[in-house]
C-alpha cells in the first residue's frame, strides 16, 4: 500500500484548486500524478476533506475474538500447554481450524509471553564437568 500525500501537499493543493487551476494543472504544478489530483478536486467539489483515509486493515476481532475466554481458560488451567495442545483442544471442542502462529498472535494480544524455563537444560543436554569425562580423558565431546 502506497503511503498518502502529505498534509502540507494537500493545503497547497486545495489552495491552488481555490484559485481556479483544474484537478491536473494543480497535480502538475505539485509534482504529484494527475489521477490523484482529478480524484482529490472531485473530492473537494463534493465537499468533502482532503484528510487521508485510514489504511489497513480495519482493527477487529479476527477468527479467534469469540474464543478469547476458552482460550484464556485453557492456559489459566495449564501454563505450560502448547501451542499444538491449544490448537486440537479448540478445534475438538469448538470445531474451529486454525493455524498455530494464528494463537500464538492471540495470546500475545491477551499478554501472555512465553518463558523459557531456566532451569532445563537447552536442547536436553546435561552439564558437563570434569567429573562427567570417561577414564579423565580428553578426547571426550564435552
Amino acid at each position: 500500500m502506497g503511503l498518502s500525500l502529505s498534509s502540507d501537499i494537500r493545503r497547497r493543493f486545495e489552495r491552488l484548486i481555490a484559485e481556479r487551476l483544474s484537478g491536473r494543472a494543480a497535480a502538475r504544478q505539485l509534482l504529484i500524478s494527475p489521477a490523484s489530483g482529478v480524484r482529490l478536486a472531485a473530492k473537494l467539489r463534493r465537499g468533502e476533506t482532503l484528510a487521508p483515509m485510514k489504511q489497513g486493515r480495519p482493527a477487529g476481532q479476527g477468527k479467534l475474538g469469540p474464543y478469547r475466554g476458552f482460550l484464556t481458560e485453557l492456559v489459566e488451567q495449564d501454563p505450560d500447554i502448547t501451542l499444538v495442545e491449544l490448537r486440537d483442544a479448540l478445534d475438538m471442542a469448538e470445531g474451529v481450524k486454525v493455524h498455530v502462529a494464528s494463537i500464538a498472535r492471540m495470546l500475545i494480544r491477551l499478554g501472555y509471553t512465553y518463558k523459557k524455563n531456566r532451569w532445563k537444560p537447552p536442547n536436553g543436554a546435561r552439564p558437563v564437568s570434569g567429573a562427567d569425562v570417561p577414564n579423565g580423558s580428553d578426547n571426550a565431546f564435552r
